[in-house]
């Protein structure tokens, strides 16, 4: 049996669809669907049973879990970067994964985390997914800082244990629709050509970055879900990784690759970022992922450009959006 905590989030509903393909349905879906539209991205998914997160809370308390749990993907979080609400946060995102992180390894599960690239920070320590480095990041915002927080307790109590952490940077891709404000910014282009046929987007108001040349590493779910999975056969293979591109890409590469897959002309407005982000906004990130390499990762990345075309041609564009 598998759990995916947040299983009917972005990046969770990808997972399952990437286990799903992988011949592998005895899966315990855990999440909190409330009055959203996440639940859409469990109906094309194959699955065991569906746990609500406060239920599941209770059953790993008492230990009800019957079948042998082969690993446990921990997606479910806070994923909001303006989320103020710190004590929330703090249980959400960090206090519940340590307890689950606990629980896993008393039962013998693999565990694998979602972490962020957000706790980078601004960058000035660089990208390194080193455990040297963790300590030292100076998050940017409240979200980021219970990410820091998990990935140091790891590193301080269960760095020898059957533990990953993905780092993920900025993904984006189908079924994020739920998402609101922290939906991608390529889904927020296609919706606004679709509506206005041109996109705004933030200027910089950093000396070192032009208008729309701010760059993130960019990395499509298809390819985090394959990622995610593999770890599954490398029990030895243990820690913290980046899971990005390794290549950033600006603002105007993927919204000009949005326009182009839409097959409309480019028209781009670029407006005041609010006076709350600006303090708080990544102007470059880039994964560096010789780690991840150097375990035995193979795989190639989607281009930014060919993602975007498959994102917005076989999903955007058709009747049944959803992996």
């Amino acid at each position: 049996m598998y759990i995916v905590t947040g299983g009917a989030g972005f990046i969770g509903s990808a997972v399952i669809a990437q286990l799903n393909s992988m011949g592998i349905d005895d899966i315990v879906v855990v999440d909190e669907l409330g009055t959203s539209d996440k639940w859409q991205n469990l109906v094309h998914q194959t699955y065991s049973d569906y746990i609500d997160k406060h239920e599941f809370l209770s059953r790993i308390n008492e230990r009800s879990f019957s079948n042998k749990v082969e690993a446990v993907f921990h997606l479910g979080a806070c994923s909001s970067t303006t989320e103020r609400d710190a004590d929330y946060l703090m249980h959400n995102n960090y206090l519940y994964s340590r307890d689950l992180a606990q629980w896993a390894l008393s039962i013998g599960a693999r565990f694998i985390y979602a972490s962020s690239a957000a706790t980078y920070g601004d960058g000035s320590n660089g990208f390194s997914d080193s455990d040297e480095l963790t300590p030292q990041l100076r998050p940017l915002n409240m979200y980021a800082y219970s990410k820091q927080l998990f990935d140091k307790w790891v590193l301080s109590n269960a760095a020898k244990e059957e533990v990953v952490g993905l780092r993920y940077f900025n993904v984006f891709g189908p079924n994020e629709y739920h998402k609101e404000d922290m939906r991608s910014v390529a889904l927020k282009a296609f919706e606004q050509i679709s509506e206005g046929g041109k996109v705004q987007l933030f200027k910089s108001h950093h000396p070192d970055f032009a208008d729309g040349e701010q760059k993130r590493d960019f990395i499509y779910v298809k390819d985090c879900a394959k990622i995610s999975t593999w770890f599954l056969d490398k029990p030895d293979v243990k820690g913290i990784f980046n899971v990005g591109t390794g290549e950033a890409g600006t603002w105007l590469e993927l919204t000009r690759a949005v326009f182009s897959a839409m097959d409309k002309k480019e028209s781009i407005e670029f407006i005041d970022m609010p006076m709350h982000l600006r303090g708080k906004y990544q102007y470059f990130t880039e994964a560096e992922i010789s780690k991840l390499r150097s375990v035995g990762y193979t795989e190639s990345f989607t281009s930014l450009g060919d993602a975007v075309k498959d994102y917005v041609q076989n999903y955007l564009l058709n009747d049944d959006i959803y992996l």
